[in-house]
């Protein structure tokens, strides 16, 4: 049985949510803990009792999207074989790399990198490294039990992580119309599975 939900619980959600939204429509800079508090429903003094400053307002939004992926690190299934690993993880980075959230977020960070690098800072460290580090926590696990050969699983996660972003990636990045379709993306991150597999074939 699911633990009721506390209105702390609640309310923490809600200020993420709008924190989220307004972020990404209006960027870092631009938006206030004012305006966080007013469309979350709650007061300023709530919002800086959940999260000290906008700073690590920002980073835990990015954290809970990050969080989504739900990589299982060391707590893969002792039957699960290499290319279902690396499936799970790619369709997961694949649909989260996608998502509107994802490139909104990465928008607001380049625009705003020179003038306030530390929302990039901020960004990098809580979001693409960290999903990098549960990634490589993955392949030095699939080498552990054998089923690849990786002498520096970061390096690795860096190079199938890096892959997978892909032409689908680059044409909602650059808000370019795409004919792309869901089997056009399917094909290309199995393409990326096939080859990281040879790379590191046991």
């Amino acid at each position: 049985m699911n633990k009721p939900v506390s209105r702390s619980e609640e309310k923490r959600a809600s200020i993420l949510a709008a924190a989220k939204d307004l972020f990404s429509a209006q960027g870092f800079t631009a938006i206030t803990m004012d305006q966080i508090a007013k469309a979350a429903g709650v007061s300023k003094q709530t919002v800086y009792s959940h999260f000290g400053n906008k700073d690590d307002l920002f980073a835990a939004a990015i954290e809970q999207k990050c969080i989504a992926l739900m990589l299982p690190g060391k707590d893969l299934p002792d039957e699960v074989t290499a290319r279902e690993a690396l499936e799970m993880v790619a369709v997961r980075f694949t649909v989260l790399i996608l998502s509107d959230d994802s490139i909104q977020v990465h928008r607001t960070c380049v625009s705003e990198a020179l003038t306030n690098p530390e929302v990039s800072r901020i960004f990098y460290q809580t979001g693409p490294s960290k999903v990098i580090h549960d990634v490589s926590v993955i392949l030095a696990e699939l080498a552990q039990r054998g089923l690849l050969s990786i002498d520096d699983p970061h390096f690795a996660a860096l190079q199938f992580l890096y892959m997978l972003h892909g032409e689908a990636r680059m044409h909602k990045e650059y808000n370019i119309e795409s004919n792309l379709t869901d089997e056009d993306i399917q094909k290309y991150t199995h393409s990326c599975i096939d080859m990281f597999l040879r790379a590191y074939a046991p």
